[in-house]
């Protein structure tokens, strides 16, 4: 039985918090690397603590690219998103560069040789999903808990609330009736602010952010709007917590309403299908729903290393689709190439796009002219409507 009336809960983590500014170093470093060749090879972790930073992984395919150049990477970013704290300070936190060459045992089943489609970077399954819960067809909780955290670091940046902190998270709680999110029930929102102010006056200032964000009527009751729940928020950043490069892989897809394969996304140039293969699976289920084939659809797409199509497509539309899902299974493999170099190809992912995905999400974006977050687009849907 699907359960049509509930509460559900997705969280969001700003873009100076520990594991984003992680996100950001990784995928950062990525885009040079893309800059100057398109075909490099990335897979970099970044850990952030009280004033040190630590850069690991494989690269290969930029030589000219130095660990001095990557260290001033590291701390522009630092610097960016508001870092100048005594724990942890963009010009004086340590940076420690430990990067490889990429293992030859993976890059000879990844690259294309002779008769052999270049293959995928390692096994696993990925999963896509879209519903028609909000605008940018995405589950209305997560959606949300991004756009509060973003409207208030715009804020914060433009020097319009300067009190906040780098470091914030939100949480939006929602009911559901029918199917369909009504209200929210609880809205908690812990943000770093300036050690002058109480724990009222933070909630005076994020509660407008809050009030803009929901749509009208939907604010939950003040005793279950919680804002900095322990009080006191001023100690923020990798000095309060330590950071780590994908550990926020709910927080970047679908908030929880949505299966998860496991894999990150920052910090992996587009051979890797835990990457690639993601966004591949987004937009198709996202080109299903707006082609009103379906009000939710989830879409699993699984991978073996060195393997170049897919062992599996699986769709599921929740008991909401008005078509075969073997059918619409079949039609999207012949819409679109799921190889590694075909999803590569037909989303153009072989830019520097990644480091503006490093926060508030990878899904649920307005497609941009230079490629960026090009997963989002429905450019499928007239094709998959007349199919049908």
């Amino acid at each position: 039985m699907i359960r049509s009336d509930y509460l559900f809960t997705s969280e969001s983590v700003a873009e100076g918090h520990p594991d984003k500014i992680c996100d950001r170093i990784s995928d950062t470093i990525l885009d040079a690397f893309l800059t100057v060749n398109p075909a490099a090879r990335v897979a970099v972790e970044t850990l952030a603590t009280t004033n040190r930073i630590i850069i690991a992984g494989e690269v290969r395919g930029a030589d000219q690219i130095s660990h001095e150049d990557i260290e001033q990477l590291a701390r522009a970013v630092v610097r960016d998103l508001g870092y100048e704290q005594s724990g942890f300070h963009w010009a004086d936190c340590r940076v420690e560069i430990l990067l490889h060459a990429q293992s030859p045992d993976i890059a000879q089943g990844v690259d294309a040789l002779g008769n052999k489609d270049e293959g995928a970077g390692d096994q696993g399954l990925m999963f896509g999903f879209a519903c028609r819960e909000t605008p940018e067809l995405m589950p209305a909780p997560i959606q949300l808990a991004h756009t509060v955290l973003r409207k208030m670091a715009e804020a914060r940046r433009s020097g319009r609330v300067p009190q906040f902190g780098p470091d914030a998270k939100s949480q939006m709680t929602l009911r559901y009736v029918d199917g369909a999110p009504v209200c929210a029930t609880s809205v908690v929102v812990s943000t770093q602010h300036a050690p002058e102010l109480s724990q009222d006056e933070v909630r005076e200032l994020v509660r407008p952010f809050v009030l803009e964000t929901l749509p009208e009527g939907w604010m939950c009751p003040e005793a279950d709007f919680y804002v900095n729940p322990t009080g006191k928020f001023v100690i923020g950043g990798p000095e309060g917590d330590a950071g780590l490069t994908g550990r926020k892989i709910i927080v970047d897809t679908y908030g929880g309403a949505a299966p998860h394969g496991g894999g990150a996304f920052s910090g992996k140039d587009p051979t890797k299908v835990d990457r690639s293969a993601a966004y591949a699976a987004r937009y198709l289920a996202k080109n299903v729903v707006a082609a009103g084939l379906a009000e939710r659809c989830l879409i699993q797409l699984a991978y073996a290393i060195g393997v170049s199509k897919p062992l599996s497509v699986y769709v599921d539309m929740q008991h909401t689709g008005e078509v075969d899902p073997a059918r619409l299974s079949a039609v999207l493999q012949e819409l679109m190439d799921l190889s590694p170099r075909g999803i590569r190809e037909h989303l153009g992912l072989s830019r520097p796009i990644y480091a503006r995905t490093s926060a508030y999400g990878h899904f649920g974006r307005a497609p941009e002219a230079d490629g960026g977050f090009s997963w989002e687009r429905t450019d499928l849907a007239d094709e998959l409507r007349a199919a049908f």
